[in-house]
């Protein structure tokens, strides 16, 4: 009898995406009034379990790479919501590798930079961060900026502070007013234990007084600082930007957005998700199957976001739609850092 040659099975590779749908807008054409808003559809498809990666690291003072890729396409810059914490997007990080490598703010005052002093109003903390980021964004080099409430509204003034051959091709921002309709509302009408209820994270902390007592003074510098926001009209940015707004959202007058459609030339897009304030905790990753689509759009090279341009070209639309129950099982990192809140 032939002996036969044991085969080894195979283990089918992950599925290809399906090539998005570009949706350019007409270069003349002037912004929208009133954008319509658009409501993923909910699925019950789950999330790809987490590609394993490098430990973490921290890059400098004020980066944190939890699942480093050195060789991704993209990198990604978080930036978290008021009070919180670089550890707040370790599950995102974790879902969107390999393809992405996501490098999350560390804001002083708080974890491990609980010595550092905050810069004294926003507009000195935006200049800070946009000097300490631009070495990190090199021409040629993919990026984009996704932020939360308070992070929302800093990583789209960083942008703008960047010179134009170092901004993001997209921004994405959560949670947030346009910067016209900014108010010091969360200053003034909201104390530090308010907000940390209202964000959903309370039950995160609550059983320990010592990271309560983290948590409210991270917000209560957060907050100082938002109250010194003064907008200043100018040039809106060429990069694409995204509004984005939980269903569930206590803290957002309107799931409307379509002020944001004023501050770029780029494509713009306004989206009702599933969940509340902060759509990315350390307990979840946040809208993963949006941002795969949308940073799989951007083009293999930053093309320059000039501010005097007249127009600008427009990036692919996002077709993919947003899972409402996706979870991906993450806990904080073992580093110097406080679980985010």
């Amino acid at each position: 009898m032939t002996p036969t040659t044991p085969t080894t099975p195979t283990t089918p590779g992950p599925a290809a995406r399906p090539p998005l749908t570009a949706r350019p807008r007409p270069a003349a054409a002037p912004l929208p009034t009133s954008p319509p808003v658009r409501r993923a559809p909910a699925t019950t498809t789950p999330v790809a379990a987490p590609v394993p990666a490098a430990r973490p690291r921290i890059e400098g003072d004020w980066f944190l790479l939890p699942a480093p890729r050195p060789d991704a396409a993209v990198r990604l810059f978080c930036f978290p919501h008021a009070g919180g914490d670089a550890t707040a997007f370790t599950p995102l990080a974790r879902a969107l590798a390999p393809a992405t490598e996501v490098w999350a703010l560390r804001p002083p005052a708080r974890g491990g930079r609980s010595r550092d002093p905050m810069p004294a109003d926003f507009a000195a903390l935006t200049a800070e961060v946009a000097r300490v980021i631009a070495p990190h964004l090199a021409p040629g080099r993919r990026a984009a900026f996704y932020g939360q409430s308070f992070g929302a509204l800093l990583a789209y003034e960083v942008a703008r502070a960047l010179p134009a051959d170092r901004r993001p091709e997209l921004v994405v921002v959560a949670g947030a007013p346009s910067p016209a309709e900014w108010t010091e509302r969360e200053s003034k009408d909201l104390d530090a234990a308010e907000l940390l209820r209202l964000t959903g994270l309370e039950e995160l902390v609550s059983a320990d007084p010592e990271l309560v007592e983290l948590a409210l003074g991270g917000i209560r510098t957060d907050l100082a600082v938002s109250a010194t926001y003064r907008h200043q009209p100018h040039p809106p940015l060429a990069s694409a930007l995204y509004a984005l707004a939980g269903a569930e959202d206590p803290m957002l007058a309107t799931t409307d957005l379509s002020g944001w459609a004023a501050h770029t030339r780029g494509a713009f897009e306004q989206l009702v998700l599933p969940g509340g304030h902060l759509l990315a905790t350390v307990d979840r990753p946040g809208p993963v199957d949006l941002l795969t689509s949308l940073l799989h759009s951007l083009p293999t090279g930053r093309a320059a976001a000039d501010p005097t341009a007249s127009t600008a070209t427009a990036t692919a639309s996002a077709t993919a739609t947003v899972s409402a129950t996706a979870t991906v099982s993450a806990t904080a990192i073992a580093t110097e850092e406080q679980p985010s809140w």
